[in-house]
């Protein structure tokens, strides 16, 4: 075979392959340059959770930012209560099942919002904490969710939901309009009564610098294979 043939088919044999090859090359840099992106973001995020943290909760704004710290004031409507999650806890009993407790703050002048007034058990011998007259919550925005095809199903009757959909609680309570996130009390249990608010902001796992590393990393392998296996003389 003379050499304008051997290089034809040596380019022949490499079109397929060097296509596939190129395809997962890029969906793998595009999946480590999303995780780049995600890491900004997520930063940005925990650093205005860590200003947060340290700042006195602000007035409401018309549209506060997730985790923001905020001081709303309204008043409880003990009678129209729902249950958000599942979550076991240390008592002084025990392990407990138990689950957030949603409470309606209903606001004289604007909307009503929903407000997670903490963990309490499914099972409970002791009564509520349960304020009434005018109270001042603070606490931080938590945005609401959309269920999606693996989320728990709600117990509509029994008012226990699994998303935290504001606008699907607050119809399931006969609560209208309701504010489209939920308040997450920040605070200390009165006298050892339940609820048992949150006591800080939470702070979300940042994990995309080792994902994007290891598309990277999977990108580049998969480059030097190819180039490896191109460079072998085709077996006769």
């Amino acid at each position: 075979m003379d050499e304008p043939a051997s290089m034809s088919a040596r380019w022949r044999r490499l079109v397929v392959p060097g296509a596939m090859t190129l395809a997962m090359l890029l969906v793998t840099i595009g999946l480590g340059t999303w995780q780049v992106n995600r890491l900004h973001w997520k930063r940005a995020m925990l650093d205005r959770i860590e200003s947060a943290e340290h700042s006195p909760p602000a007035p409401l704004p018309d549209r506060p930012l997730p985790f923001m710290k905020i001081a709303v004031s309204g008043r409880f409507d003990p009678d129209t209560m729902a249950l958000y999650g599942a979550e076991v806890r240390e008592t002084p009993t025990g392990p407990l099942m138990g689950a957030h407790l949603i409470v309606p703050l209903r606001r004289d002048d604007s909307m009503t919002v929903l407000v997670d007034r903490g963990w309490v058990p499914l099972n409970r011998t002791r009564p509520l904490d349960q304020p009434t007259g005018p109270t001042t919550i603070e606490g931080f925005v938590h945005p609401g969710a959309t269920a999606s095809w693996f989320s728990a199903t709600d117990d509509l009757p029994g008012r226990h939901f699994y998303t935290l959909d504001p606008a699907r609680i607050g119809v399931a309570l006969g609560v209208q309009p309701v504010a489209p996130y939920v308040l997450v009390a920040l605070g200390y249990p009165t006298n050892g009564q339940w609820p048992a608010p949150a006591q800080t902001l939470p702070r979300p796992p940042n994990n995309h610098l080792v994902y994007a590393i290891t598309w990277y990393g999977l990108a580049m392998t998969l480059l030097i294979v190819f180039v490896i296996w191109a460079r072998k003389e085709p077996q006769p």
